[in-house]
């Protein structure tokens, strides 16, 4: 058994006032089990600078100076071997501090049997104090972490394609830690498993206020390792806090955890420890667990242990329906739209949800430019997309633009992924490559090259390029990735 704040022993050392001994035992009772590191009620810490005062009082000779300076004084809290005291100004604090420190000392060691080191503040202090602690305690771990609200099962188009994903997701988000754990969802990019995440995590946070819901990318969880969780005292800092913050872990695009063993080993405690306290777990990737290249096997062994389902390709009238939501949520009506605008464009733009979007708002933004009244025709539709699915098109214009999203499609990223600057290892190759073919096949000055992809140097450029030429002289994979890309290119 720890002993805590009070040792028996020290009870019967107690000298005065026999009231002092008698108000001392049962509180050293109390505190005798306890750790002295865990905080103790507010009864208990009132109970105990009671006592360390009747000490005082009987020491300091001068009434007068005792109602002055220890009056209305009063412990804050206690953290590890410190007592924070308040005094009611802070005059009385200063001069605690200055005259009468040893003195508390010597009365809380006499009471608990630890040596305690007194801190003072005053009242006012003691405010801006616990003001500063609550902006320091700042959630230590993906600070800027949240749930888009405009994702929801309310807007989630269902259809044959999705429906099983849907309904797991549903029953997860009304029986958290209870069915499918963890539930992984795959598909291709822009197929609806994102708004799914964010669905749950929604859903979980509207009918379940008490449970803690932490939804990340895995781009993000390898950002926040490397920045936070470097050392083995970090490592244990961000696995107890995962314990202890977070029910509900919503994971987007695992795939991108790769390429990184140390953070799939951290990866690995989280899960382990929150699957082994029932917390739920749910995890989208853009392939099945056991196709994840690079993913360390005792991972892909956890991910296959609850459920796994995959997202297809919209069906044509699921493709639809959709675009009839997102017309009535951009504030216009379906009765504008031919019928047969709705099923070419989402016949022709039906590869993911986001080639429809991007369809829809083009058609939008055309008709608002246009100044256009009244219906919109096949023939405004057809002005208005075309171009659109340039990637797709044979003997298309090749350019900057269209490399990055042939590039961003191939790996399943979007576009602003490549130019961007997470350094994930899958996307930073990705968007080496990019820029290999920028070079390759258009000649593009590195400097141009560097404005393209978010402002980088020219040398940054240079060695991205010149890593995948070397990469071409022995690894057959980026030899085979080139080739298709080059192939998609000059299609």
């Amino acid at each position: 058994m720890i002993s805590g704040f009070f040792k028996v022993e020290n009870v019967n050392k107690l000298k005065g006032d026999e009231k002092l001994i008698e108000n001392a035992r049962p509180l050293a009772i109390i505190f005798l089990a306890r750790n002295p590191f865990m905080s103790e009620t507010v009864s208990e810490i009132t109970k105990l600078w009671d006592l360390v005062l009747d000490r005082c009082r009987i020491r300091v000779n001068d009434a007068k100076v005792y109602e002055s300076i220890f009056d209305k004084s009063y412990i804050d809290r206690i953290e590890g071997k410190t007592v924070h005291v308040v005094a009611s100004t802070s005059i009385a604090s200063m001069i605690l501090k200055s005259k009468y420190q040893e003195l508390i000392s010597q009365a809380l060691l006499e009471v608990t049997g630890t040596d305690f080191t007194p801190s003072f503040s005053s009242v006012d202090q003691a405010g801006l104090n616990k003001a500063k602690d609550q902006a320091e305690t700042k959630q230590p771990f993906f600070p800027d972490a949240k749930l888009n609200p405009r994702l929801s099962f309310e807007n989630f188009v269902v259809g044959d394609s999705n429906r099983q994903a849907y309904q797991a997701a549903l029953m997860i988000a009304r029986n958290p830690g209870k069915m499918f754990n963890p539930l992984l969802l795959y598909s291709d990019s822009g197929l609806g498993k994102t708004h799914l995440l964010h669905a749950i995590g929604n859903a979980i946070v509207s009918e379940k206020p008490s449970l803690k819901v932490l939804c990340v990318s895995a781009a993000e969880f390898v950002d926040e390792y490397i920045k936070f969780a470097t050392g083995y005292k970090e490592n244990q800092t961000m696995s107890r806090w995962f314990k202890s913050e977070v029910d509900v872990f919503l994971v987007d695009d695992i795939q991108l955890l790769t390429r990184g063993k140390k953070t799939m080993e951290m990866f690995f405690v989280v899960f382990a420890d929150l699957i082994s306290k029932d917390k739920q777990i749910v995890i989208t990737s853009d392939t099945h667990p056991n196709l994840l290249d690079g993913m360390d096997e005792r991972l892909k062994t956890r991910f296959s242990q609850g459920l796994v389902l995959s997202l297809e390709k919209p069906d044509l009238q699921t493709s639809e329906e959709i675009l009839r939501r997102k017309i009535v949520a951009s504030g216009m009506s379906v009765d504008d739209f031919d019928p047969e605008v709705i099923s070419t464009v989402a016949r022709r733009f039906s590869r993911n949800v986001r080639e429809l979007e991007g369809a829809l708002n083009k058609l939008i933004f055309t008709t608002i430019d246009l100044k256009h009244s009244g219906r919109i025709t096949a023939e405004i539709a057809a002005q208005a997309v075309s171009g659109l699915d340039v990637s797709s098109e044979p003997g298309s214009k090749l350019t900057e633009s269209r490399i990055i999203a042939v590039v961003a499609d191939y790996y399943n990223l979007t576009p602003s992924q490549i130019t961007g600057k997470i350094r994930v290892a899958q996307i930073a190759m990705a968007r080496h490559i990019a820029m290999y073919l920028d070079k390759a096949l258009l000649g593009t000055p590195f400097t141009k090259i560097g404005q393209t992809f978010g402002g980088k140097d020219h040398v940054t450029v240079m060695r991205g390029v010149e890593k995948v030429e070397n990469s071409l002289k022995t690894d057959p994979d980026m030899q085979k990735a080139v080739k298709d890309l080059k192939a998609k290119l000059n299609r």
